[in-house]
């Protein structure tokens, strides 16, 4: 039985989960954010305190190399996500010879079911491709603020209310980086959507999971908890 687009019941409902899944990544960033010992959460107080550090600094020149590599990873994504784009929009709009044309497409399915599929990947990497293209933007921002950055002679107070006006555009910069980052796993769940709806749907959901764990329980997520804390120690006993 056929339904929309030729999509078959099965289909529709591995699309509906995978729609579901991707729509409550970032509510479920959001929500893991609120408690103590997110990746994301504590980073953002890990990218303050590198600003607080940055004020300080009477040569910058470590800052501007840093974010000059923030810069370049993010550059290399768009990039990638502009290839991989043309890629799967050369047989996209390739027509069916294009399509037929691929060994590892099943050849029972219809050649407007296969467009939808491919559809879906392009639309995931074009997602991921805006959200990097505003994280680079954000980022140049962030460039001619640490360029502005008083002299570290200026009064503690106002070099820490700086500090924290750097670090509201730098967390969204990297807010930015971090979505486009992560819709490389929600296209990888599209793509295996060429093997089977099932695939799509476990595809989607193992996502999910796995970014939630990444958030909350990962090695990386523990060692920046860890960081934050030995910073915090610092800041509470200040050196006389």
């Amino acid at each position: 039985m056929d339904d929309l687009f030729g999509l078959s019941l099965l289909d529709l409902a591995a699309l509906t989960v995978f729609l579901l899944a991707w729509l409550a990544c970032e509510p479920m960033i959001r929500l893991i954010g609120r408690r103590r010992g997110a990746l994301n959460a504590d980073l953002d107080l890990m990218r303050a305190a590198w600003m607080r550090a940055m004020t300080r600094r009477e040569i910058r020149m470590v800052d501007s190399q840093l974010l000059g590599h923030t810069i370049n990873s993010a550059s290399f994504f768009a990039s990638a996500n502009l290839i991989l784009i043309a890629a799967v929009g050369g047989v996209l709009f390739g027509g069916e010879a294009a399509i037929r044309n691929l060994p590892a497409v099943g050849m029972e399915a219809p050649t407007r079911v296969l467009e939808v599929k491919f559809a879906l990947i392009s639309v995931c990497l074009a997602r991921g491709l805006l959200d990097f293209i505003w994280s680079i933007r954000q980022l140049n921002y962030t460039v001619a603020l640490v360029g502005a950055t008083p002299v570290s002679e200026s009064n503690p107070e106002y070099l820490d209310a700086y500090a924290v006006t750097a670090a509201e555009v730098l967390n969204p910069a990297m807010h930015g980086f971090n979505r486009g980052v992560r819709v490389y796993y929600f296209a990888l769940a599209a793509g295996a959507w060429l093997i089977s709806p099932a695939f799509l749907a476990i595809g989607a959901i193992l996502s999910l999971a796995l970014l939630a764990w990444r958030q909350a329980a990962s090695p990386a997520a523990i060692g920046v908890r860890h960081a934050l804390d030995v910073l915090n120690r610092g800041d509470s006993h200040p050196s006389e």
